[in-house]
């Protein structure tokens, strides 16, 4: 967990070993230092080497410490890159792996750096929020020059050392060994003098101050509410118009600023929720994985066709199942068309396009299933049809399959006890389209063996998914929230709103998509079948009637060019519809309803404040391990605003007294049933405390 000092003749050689990236922690820093005090010392040493130990030079900052006194407690990065940089004798990084962040900012520091093919090169503070702090904004455009530079620090993107290898970044582009590699090149310029400075460069760029501002003018644009990117264009501009030192005066205050604004707060809780998510307090870390090397998927509809997709991305073999050819072969076509359209847009190679497509067979037949290491079931959301599913899968899958459920909102222990290993079922819930979206909640069955679990959560990575674990009531995390800001829509809609005005005004807040052009797009008969379940299995729970009395009109969406609103062939854009505006009117008239000028505040907090709502059930009754994981759902899977957090965090960052307060106030409305505190948020109000 430190950095460790050993001499090779004449050179001395500092090795960074805090797994798994080497991350800068403060023992490392603190090994940092010792080594060159060591290497100066002796006479006889005549370079220094940096390496890192294992699969990289160095992935920046050590998360680990995050938030916590070490953090910033001295030796900070800054002052081991100045005593880097003042060393009397050569520092060569010998870069392999990575050097992202603080790695490369240190890299920057030492007087040489070499470098491997296949290295990954970044300063990805700006996906936190922030910006390089020790130095990067003003040292990497000395090296790299003014306009990549730039674009690697307002992008955050990687970049691999192979791109960088005709710059001045890297003095050496090695072959073999890195550390033999990077002896040999110290050993060369041992005693080459004056040492070279990255601070020493000065940049010469024609017409800087113009290409800054079209810089700034593009940045504005593309950052949105996000204010980092645009303070990353200051700060590199600082390196062009300022002394070094000022410059990382300037880049330091603006550090410190971005720390502590909301938009930043809420990219680092996204960072550490997405990291924290796959941590299960149960589970631990070394249990013992199930292999999956083949997978099968029961339906090649939509779903099926995107969960199919995923495991091929992944090198993973999956054979599909129908029960007819028509259909069958419909969902192979949508699944080879779904590739070509990428392959068309550049991101896909023949070879690839060939690949994938060769893992997704068909087939009619449930045996052919039976050798997979993983099927997931994704046919009608019913229970007798899950029922038929599971019975069949009990049968045909050999021993230590895991059977999964893509159901949205059934009971999983249900599905699991229809077969006779329930410690191997889990619910995989993905999100539509299967395909591109982030998420998937992954049930825990009160059966489920934890086996099954690690693996499943190991499953998410390998298919690049945020893996969220639910527990098991009606709708899991994400459906079960989304039906009360579904409710409160409806509800907006009754007194006085129409779906366009409710869209933009939630979606000005940042969602992505608003609660009637979401329902659109999935398909309001969904919507219409759960309701219909409900008021036999809740009848005490109240609902809008204007989604019913739209699904009566055949209305469900995008899939019959008319749902809430009007949609034209060929074109997915929503036009408002005065048959449906006409039929909510007449709706609230009926009602006895006298409709109002409902401001577009309320509609964002009757919104939002509803899911927060329950998310505090959810989190008290233990269906969510954590607000984070709550948060995690809504930002990958419902188009929930980055820069805003998540509900749970946005609800702290509100204060947790003026939601109770706001729930109260709506509660002397219409519908009053519907808002009801839950007994965690009122608690954490009372005692000034945050869900996070």
């Amino acid at each position: 967990m430190t950095a460790t000092y050993r001499e090779q003749g004449d050179i001395a050689v500092i090795t960074l070993n805090n797994p798994p990236v080497n991350g800068l922690g403060h023992a490392t820093r603190t090994g940092i230092v010792e080594g060159i005090a060591k290497a100066a010392e002796n006479a006889a040493i005549k370079a220094v080497v940096i390496v890192g130990e294992g699969r990289g030079f160095s992935g920046g900052a050590d998360i680990r410490e995050f938030n916590t006194p070490k953090a910033m407690q001295e030796p900070s990065l800054m002052t081991v890159i100045s005593i880097v940089e003042a060393s009397d004798k050569p520092v060569v990084a010998a870069i392999h792996g990575v050097a992202m962040g603080g790695g490369l900012e240190l890299a920057l520091g030492c007087h040489y750096r070499v470098a491997v093919a296949g290295a990954q090169i970044a300063l990805p503070e700006v996906n936190i929020g922030i910006l390089p702090g020790a130095g990067g904004t003003q040292r990497l455009p000395r090296i790299l020059g003014l306009e990549p530079a730039l674009n690697m620090i307002v992008s955050g993107k990687t970049v691999m050392s192979d791109k960088l290898a005709s710059t001045k970044l890297f003095d050496q582009m090695l072959t073999g060994d890195v550390l033999e590699g990077a002896l040999a090149f110290a050993k060369k310029v041992s005693d080459v003098r004056p040492l070279p400075k990255i601070r020493d460069i000065k940049i010469n760029y024609p017409n800087a101050d113009g290409y800054l501002q079209f810089a700034r003018n593009t940045v504005r644009v593309v950052a949105g509410p996000f204010p980092a990117p645009l303070k990353c264009v200051d700060a590199v501009a600082a390196s062009v118009k300022m002394k070094f030192d000022d410059g990382l005066n300037l880049e330091r205050n603006l550090f410190l600023e971005l720390v502590q604004t909301t938009e930043s707060k809420a990219l680092r809780h996204a960072f550490f929720g997405e990291r924290t998510a796959s941590k299960v307090p149960d589970v631990p870390s070394d249990t013992p994985l199930r292999t999956i090397k083949s997978a099968a998927v029961i339906g090649a509809g939509t779903m099926g066709g995107g969960i199919a997709m995923n495991f091929a991305n992944a090198g993973i073999p999956v054979k599909m199942l129908e029960m007819k050819q028509e259909a069958l072969d419909k969902g192979l076509a949508t699944i080879r068309k779904n590739y070509e359209n990428t392959m068309k847009k550049g991101r896909l190679t023949q070879e690839q396009f060939d690949k994938r497509v060769a893992l997704i067979t068909g087939t009619l037949v449930y045996e052919d299933l039976s050798q997979a290491d993983i099927v997931v079931e994704a046919v009608f959301e019913d229970m007798g049809v899950k029922e038929t599913v599971f019975k069949k899968l009990d049968e045909v899958m050999k021993q230590g399959a895991i059977l999964a459920s893509n159901t949205s909102t059934l009971d999983v222990d249900k599905i699991a006890a229809f077969t006779k290993r329930p410690q191997d079922v889990i619910g995989t819930h993905f999100f539509s389209p299967a395909n591109v979206m982030k998420l998937l909640e992954i049930v825990r069955g009160a059966k489920t063996g934890k086996d099954v679990l690690a693996t499943t959560l190991a499953l998410s990575k390998t298919i690049k998914k945020t893996g969220v674990v639910s527990g098991v009531c009606d709708g899991f995390i994400g459906n079960r929230m989304v039906e009360q800001y579904i409710r409160q829509a409806g509800f907006l809609l009754e007194e006085g709103c129409l779906p366009e005005q409710v869209d933009k005004a939630i979606e000005k807040f940042g969602f992505a998509m608003g609660p009637f052009r979401m329902s659109d797009l999935a398909g309001n008969d969904i919507g219409w079948y759960i309701r219909k379940r409900r008021y036999v299995e809740k009848p005490e729970v109240t609902y809008s009637k204007v989604a019913d009395l739209l699904c009566e009109k055949g209305r469900f969406g995008q899939k019959t060019s008319a749902g809430w609103y009007d949609y034209k062939a060929g074109d997915r854009k929503a036009y408002a519809s005065t048959e449906v505006n006409n039929m909510i009117v007449d709706h609230s008239k009926a009602m006895g309803i006298e409709r109002r000028k409902v401001s577009d505040k309320e509609i964002v907090e009757r919104l939002v404040y509803a899911l927060v709502n329950e998310g505090a059930l959810i989190l008290e009754e233990g269906i969510a391990m954590r607000a984070s994981d709550i948060d995690m759902v809504y930002l990958t899977g419902y188009g929930f605003p980055l820069f805003r957090g998540g509900p749970m965090f946005y609800a702290d960052t509100v204060g947790l007294s003026n939601v109770v307060m706001a729930i109260h106030s709506y509660a002397k409305g219409s519908h009053p049933e519907a808002w009801t505190p839950a007994p965690l948020l009122t608690k954490l109000a009372q005692e000034g405390k945050t869900f996070s």
